[in-house]
């Protein structure tokens, strides 16, 4: 058969558009597959590092971000609190926090703290993983006289001060946990990932 009858250039535009076409579909088809690697919610929430801006976090405040499916709490705390958590290490179960519920970067002083105005804390009570409550307030008439502010569990009666750290007879026998955290500016905190990993 001869190709004097062959269209050259109806040819070149079949050709052009079935390559087009195949580029769109193959393009198209990998979307999907590439989209499939990045991490889930449900990864996410499983543990990949949360970013927290404390900017407009005001002495007294708390903020609640949620890692590895826990609360995480951050507390600004104020001079005044700051003093009395340097008061109260006689009615502490642990007041240097001794037995490792924090990262070795967080030092055992009274406040428990890269940095000490904020806390960063996981909200889950150490007995039976209940999740306190945020109690600022100073001598509430349901805590009594001694209260100085800090976090109370509803479960069994557990007491923890701004620094998370177990009041004594209290059913909890450790203090609250410290997250991996470090500060990637001085206003952002990224929690669960140590500095030296980040």
């Amino acid at each position: 058969m001869s190709n004097d009858g062959v269209n050259k250039g109806r040819r070149r535009l079949l050709i052009g558009a079935t390559s087009a076409v195949g580029a769109v579909g193959a393009v198209g088809a990998a979307v999907p597959f590439v989209a499939s690697w990045n991490p889930s919610a449900k990864a996410k929430t499983a543990g990949a590092p949360v970013k927290v801006d404390v900017s407009k976090l005001e002495p007294g405040q708390q903020a609640i971000v949620q890692w590895r499916g826990k609360p995480v709490w951050l507390v600004r705390r104020g001079p005044e609190a700051l003093a009395d958590l340097a008061k109260l290490d006689d009615t502490l179960a642990d007041p240097k926090s001794e037995v490792p519920q924090q990262p070795s970067y967080v030092p055992g002083t009274p406040a428990r703290a890269i940095r000490e105005d904020i806390a960063v804390l996981v909200g889950i009570c150490t007995h039976l993983g209940c999740s306190p409550t945020y109690r600022p307030e100073i001598a509430p008439e349901d805590l009594g006289p001694q209260w100085v502010g800090g976090f109370y569990c509803p479960c069994h009666g557990s007491r923890f001060d701004l620094s998370g750290r177990v009041v004594k007879s209290s059913p909890a026998p450790t203090n609250l946990v410290v997250p991996p955290h470090f500060y990637e500016s001085e206003d952002v905190i990224i929690v669960g990932v140590d500095q030296e990993t980040a």
